[in-house]
């Protein structure tokens, strides 16, 4: 899967990712650190990725404009945990649910599982 990784999570994760099967690409390797989430939006549209990060700001900006993608991966409950083990999670839930992200969708992992809402977010 095409990933974004917001650059509020490390840049292993990324790596780790990539490692794991996966296209990840971390914001700031793409000449966009500090960039404001519409635009992290932008270019996860732009290059068909998946964004995953631990900003609760993304669904609020999804909602708010009714939009049917990018998919976003919210990590805000299980983002303490190392990144070796956030990796794990990530590939669980990507495996499991890929069809959802496929489809557009917003994942929040949980310490038990995962919360899925289908886009657009009403």
């Amino acid at each position: 899967m095409r990933l974004l990784i917001d650059e509020n999570l490390a840049p292993r994760i990324a790596s780790l990712l990539n490692d794991a099967g996966h296209d990840a690409v971390h914001v700031p390797d793409l000449g966009a650190a500090g960039a404001p989430d519409t635009r992290i939006i932008d270019l996860a549209l732009a290059d068909g990725r998946t964004i995953v990060s631990a900003d609760t700001d993304f669904g609020a900006l999804l909602a708010s404009t009714g939009a049917t993608g990018p998919s976003v991966i919210l990590v805000r409950e299980v983002v303490g945990h190392r990144p070796t083990d956030l990796v794990r999670l990530l590939v669980e839930c990507i495996e499991q649910l890929e069809g959802q992200l496929a489809a557009g969708a917003m994942i929040a992992l949980t310490t038990t599982g995962a919360r899925v809402r289908r886009l657009p977010l009403l």
